[in-house]
């Protein structure tokens, strides 16, 4: 009998060898392609197209076409809910908007991404946190027709991956500047409570509606919090246990109430020391495995000291081997990732974040082609 995109996905997950290695490609903004890259995958592929689509304007992540994803193997389906409604929303010019939170991002002339230019909280107290314009996260119609899709997309074979939009410290640094943020948590944790006891207080109520709505046709579930530096962890694992880590529980335990799916946890960078405790607060999927950043490099030792407690979703590598390699280095990356983290199951395969537009079609269609040719199981 053979297995659905879905089956294999659901097999993965469940630490089980399906018939080969899924693949996700277009499943989130993670794992997507950006805009003037996705422009001459399409062309290189032949295919036709109309506007884009953004799964993410300020990030420029695409919608990728129904038949792109056909021709290069994606096991996963995105779902998306409809806008937020807010007052703050605004888009000023082709290369300038304001966000459903009020963060202004900006995009400097030649640059493909737009570069966050103006956080409306660096300088609030916690008494503005109530005065602030919060946008509204469930107006009438946010979720009409999600179900529909959810159990349209299950039903042609596809795991669902719904986009949840949320994250807290990564939202929290949008709002308040990174830097900010920080100092926060080193010398006014006060106020990095209220905040991000605030943004708990709106996307909490806001995700048990949505997976109210629809938690039943949901396999993965999209969230998480940039956390990682290159080298290390953006923060002490001391103080996430104690600043960060009670708030990542009580997210992740809300969500898991709403649905039997798996979350799909992104963090960027080397987020080894934090492993433990992600694992521990609910986090079933890692993405993306930045395999060029520290001990995320060492595949094989992740899989080994983690791989009963986690999956991975990534770890091909969009530093070197994607843009500047041969497709030939394409495929032996390919072949290594998976022959270190798809023993046993417990592995989908995808590029290390969102490809870049340095990156040659030709590059692309080696990586999937070469998952479904190298990801066999047994593996060898």
């Amino acid at each position: 009998m053979s297995l659905t995109c879905r089956d294999r996905v659901l097999l993965a997950l469940n630490h089980e060898e399906p018939d080969r290695v899924p693949l996700f490609l277009g499943t989130s903004g993670a794992t997507s392609v950006l805009g003037p890259g996705y422009d001459r995958l399409k062309a290189y592929l032949g295919i036709q197209g109309g506007p884009r689509r953004w799964l993410s304007k300020s990030m420029q992540y695409t919608w990728i076409d129904e038949e792109v994803l056909q021709r290069l193997g994606s096991d996963g389906r995105p779902l998306m809910p409809g806008p937020a409604r807010s007052s703050l929303r605004k888009e000023i010019s082709a290369d300038c908007l304001i966000d459903d939170w009020g963060v202004t991002w900006r995009r400097a002339a030649g640059s493909v991404y737009f570069e966050m230019a103006a956080s409306p909280l660096r300088d609030a107290a916690i008494d503005d946190l109530e005065r602030y314009p919060w946008p509204n996260l469930m107006p009438a119609g946010r979720f009409t027709g999600l179900a529909e899709q959810a159990k349209a997309l299950q039903n042609a074979g596809y795991a669902t991956v719904l986009m949840s939009g949320v994250t807290l410290f990564e939202q929290a640094c949008f709002l308040r500047g990174h830097d900010a943020l920080l100092m926060d948590m080193a010398g006014n944790e006060e106020f990095f409570t209220a905040l991000l006891s605030k943004l708990k207080g709106l996307v909490i109520p806001y995700l048990r509606a949505l997976l109210e709505e629809v938690g039943p046709w949901i396999d993965v579930l999209v969230t998480g919090d940039d956390l990682g530096m290159t080298d290390r962890a953006m923060i002490s694992q001391r103080s996430y246990r104690r600043l960060l880590k009670p708030h990542h529980a009580e997210l992740l335990g809300a969500i898991k109430q709403g649905m039997a799916g798996k979350i799909f946890f992104h963090s960027c960078g080397n987020v080894y020391a934090l492993l433990p405790d992600l694992a521990e607060v609910g986090v079933d999927l890692l993405n993306p495995v930045q395999v060029s950043a520290g001990e995320l490099g060492e595949t094989a030792r992740l899989k080994r000291e983690f791989g009963g407690r986690l999956s991975f979703c990534g770890g091909i590598d969009t530093r070197w081997a994607l843009p500047y390699g041969t497709p030939q280095d394409v495929r032996q990356e390919v072949r290594r990732r998976i022959r270190d983290l798809a023993p046993g199951g417990g592995y989908i395969a995808a590029a290390v974040h969102c490809i870049q537009p340095d990156v040659p079609p030709e590059n692309i269609v080696t990586m999937c082609e070469e998952v479904a040719a190298a990801g066999r199981y047994p593996i060898t």
